[in-house]
């Protein structure tokens, strides 16, 4: 059986050409056409992958993203005919690990997904395990612990702080971060980097001071003695 997808979208005709296209790829797909539907499905179906519209009723899709983050790291696809900045922004900020403007093909989000996927699988390596002080990196189990205790970070904060804990006291320019993070296709700005890693910082608490910015340039994780 292939990952496991919910579909949230109210348009009836989108959402069945949407499940038909991801069950032809593999996909075990569940669906639904309102909010408070995706959230009952979400809590009852082992859900890998949300695709999720804004503009849907009983609760919008703002507020489904915001609740499935609060209680989990699945992956979340943001789906929205509004391009303006500011709502890419929110998506971000509420723990979106894409967000894609319609209309759209669904070949094209297809190929996301996939693109997404492999960002995010775990690269089979010796060293495992990567700490610093009281932070702790599984990379097998895809876990972060703060003084042993798991840390609720979405997928995107996890990439950024193993990224950074990768290489102590190198500078990465935000840029940098963007590409290897979000991908070359990503046609946000920087703020998208900013936004993370204060989302990243409030999480790590009094861990925070290990991230550094450097104004002007990127930031940079530096443990000093």
């Amino acid at each position: 059986m292939g990952l496991n997808v919910l579909v949230v979208e109210d348009d009836k005709k989108m959402n069945e050409i949407l499940v038909d296209y991801l069950e032809s790829d593999g996909y075990q797909v569940y669906s639904a056409r309102d909010g408070v539907e995706a959230l009952s499905l979400f809590d009852k179906e082992k859900i890998q992958l949300v695709i999720l519209d804004i503009m849907i009723p009983k609760l919008d899709g703002w507020s489904v993203c915001r609740r499935i983050r609060q209680k989990s790291d699945v992956l979340i696809i943001i789906l929205s005919a509004r391009s303006e900045e500011d709502d890419k922004l929110l998506g971000y900020e509420l723990g979106a690990d894409e967000y894609i403007t319609k209309p759209f093909s669904p070949k094209v989000l297809l190929a996301g997904m996939s693109a997404l996927l492999k960002r995010t699988q775990v690269v089979n390596t010796p060293d495992l395990i990567l700490s610093h002080n009281e932070i702790a990196i599984d990379k097998e189990a895809y876990l972060a612990t703060l003084s042993g205790e798991e840390l609720p970070l979405t997928m995107k904060e996890y990439e950024l702080l193993l990224r950074l804990m990768e290489s102590p006291g190198k500078v990465f320019r935000r840029e940098v971060l963007i590409n290897a993070i979000w991908g070359y296709d990503y046609y946000g700005d920087g703020r998208v980097v900013d936004t993370n890693i204060k989302t990243l910082r409030k999480k790590l608490g009094n861990c925070a001071r290990y991230i550094h910015t450097v104004i002007g340039v990127g930031y940079k994780f530096e443990v000093k003695p």
